[in-house]
């Protein structure tokens, strides 16, 4: 295993030997703590020095504060530069001292081992070690690959909107915010799909992540939820504005990229709005969500309608998916989420107090730096009807009776007055807007997919 810890012995009752770790491999074990944290900030780095020692000690706050005063970024290709550092901090070397005054020794209860490149079962991603590698991997060379990263943030002030990588449209709701959609130019796009394809599809997702994934699907998430007593469904606020810039070079810094080819690839797949476009964002919504709309899309974020959006949303928040699976399992909960959707189902122990269930949930969600929208929260038991993002669950996976019944009154009036009639929202393809709407019936109930195709085929096109 590289960089094992080869730790000292003491003995104990009996002269039986038991592990002793000396500082430098108390050190070298909170290094590779940090360096595997996705956030490089205070609060994350002392919580994986924490589990490393086994408990939150107060000496470890100021520690993580001399890191952070010598390195702005995670050193990542430094990591004995870093022990060093840490075995160096006063804070480190009077825990140690007084650790050994007291004879209660330091311990490492749990190590994070950088695994070699050649592992290719550790790293699924390919092995991309330069910036050179990136341009090849993507068909480009290198000043283009800059100028799609723009990681100098040189595009965002260009007044020129021709040489911007996205045009933006402000979408208008009744009553609530305007979302804006960021659709990339595309060339940056076609780069994306191919790194979305080569690399960002490859990194492993919670199990909790049904949306934007081979194999798994809106119905694959509700399947979780069947026979339930109760049925809880909350959603996110400004979902990807709310994902930044330094959690999405966690993620690949995470998967094993070096810090130059994480840089690049964060600034490929985030965006900055221009003041302009801000400034023009039509009426809607209250002062504070718009106030918080602003503030998101300033910053580096993941823009709405980038392909490689999505599949970089399931893996930025991979925490906050691992700590909502812990929170419904302390009641014997089911946890699943469907891009912002988030689904939790169980019996006794979740319907008996769902409101504290909630506002745990809340609390949970608001430490990761994301907003519960509380319009869109429900609480539905079994004597109602209880859907998980729009298929009913009650007691099995199925459509929803209004929106079965108005396909079919649709398919019907297309065979006797014809389809043109009913092509109310002028689809380019109706028929095979149709076919989709009849495909997802039949993937949930394939009794009424059965029967809706047979009117179909009825159907004089």
């Amino acid at each position: 295993m590289k960089n094992a810890l080869r730790p000292s012995t003491h003995r104990g009752r009996g002269g039986r030997r038991l592990p002793h770790p000396t500082s430098a491999d108390i050190a070298r074990a909170l290094a590779y703590a940090f360096l595997a944290s996705d956030v490089w900030a205070l609060s994350e780095l002392i919580e994986a020095g924490s589990v490393v020692l086994g408990a939150r000690r107060r000496w470890l706050k100021s520690v993580v504060s001399d890191v952070l005063t010598a390195y702005r970024r995670a050193p990542a290709d430094a990591s004995r530069q870093l022990a060093a550092l840490i075995a160096g901090s006063p804070a480190f070397i009077a825990a140690v001292s007084k650790a050994k005054q007291q004879r209660r020794p330091i311990r490492i209860h749990h190590l994070h081992v950088t695994a070699s490149r050649a592992d290719n079962t550790v790293k699924p991603v390919p092995q991309v070690d330069t910036v050179a590698d990136v341009a090849k991997l993507l068909g480009v060379s290198l000043g283009e690959l800059e100028w799609f990263a723009d990681t100098m943030n040189w595009n965002r002030r260009e007044p020129v909107a021709k040489l911007h990588h996205y045009r933006y449209e402000w979408l208008t709701r009744p009553g609530r915010t305007p979302r804006l959609l960021e659709i990339p130019e595309e060339r940056i796009r076609r780069v994306q799909r191919l790194l979305l394809r080569s690399v960002i599809a490859l990194i492993p997702v919670n199990d909790a992540a049904h949306g934007f994934i081979a194999s798994r699907s809106a119905a694959t998430g509700a399947s979780h939820h069947t026979g339930r007593e109760i049925v809880v469904s909350l959603d996110l606020m400004t979902f990807l504005s709310r994902v930044k810039a330094p959690r999405i070079y966690g993620v690949f810094r995470q998967s094993g990229l070096p810090e130059s080819v994480a840089h690049l690839m964060t600034g490929l797949c985030t965006n900055s709005v221009p003041p302009r476009v801000i400034s023009a964002m039509p009426p809607g919504g209250d002062a504070d969500e718009r106030f918080s709309l602003r503030q998101a899309l300033v910053s580096h974020h993941l823009p709405q309608g980038a392909p490689t959006s999505p599949m970089l949303a399931n893996l930025a928040i991979r925490r906050l998916d691992s700590r909502l699976a812990g929170w419904a399992q302390s009641v014997e909960a089911t946890y699943t989420r469907y891009a912002d959707d988030f689904a939790f189902s169980g019996d006794h122990g979740l319907a008996k107090r769902p409101d504290a269930f909630i506002r745990g949930v809340e609390r949970i969600v608001i430490d990761e730096g994301h907003i519960i929208n509380q319009r869109k929260t429900r609480v539905r038991r079994s004597g109602a009807r209880q859907t998980v993002t729009g298929i009913v669950v009650n007691e099995k996976v199925n459509v929803p009776r209004r929106e079965y019944d108005q396909l079919k009154a649709i398919l019907h009036n297309c065979t006797i007055h014809g389809p043109e009639s009913q092509n109310r929202s002028g689809h380019n393809d109706f028929r095979a807007h149709l076919q989709g709407r009849i495909a997802w019936v039949a993937s949930l109930n394939p009794q009424r997919g059965q029967r809706l195709n047979r009117t179909f085929a009825l159907v004089r096109w």
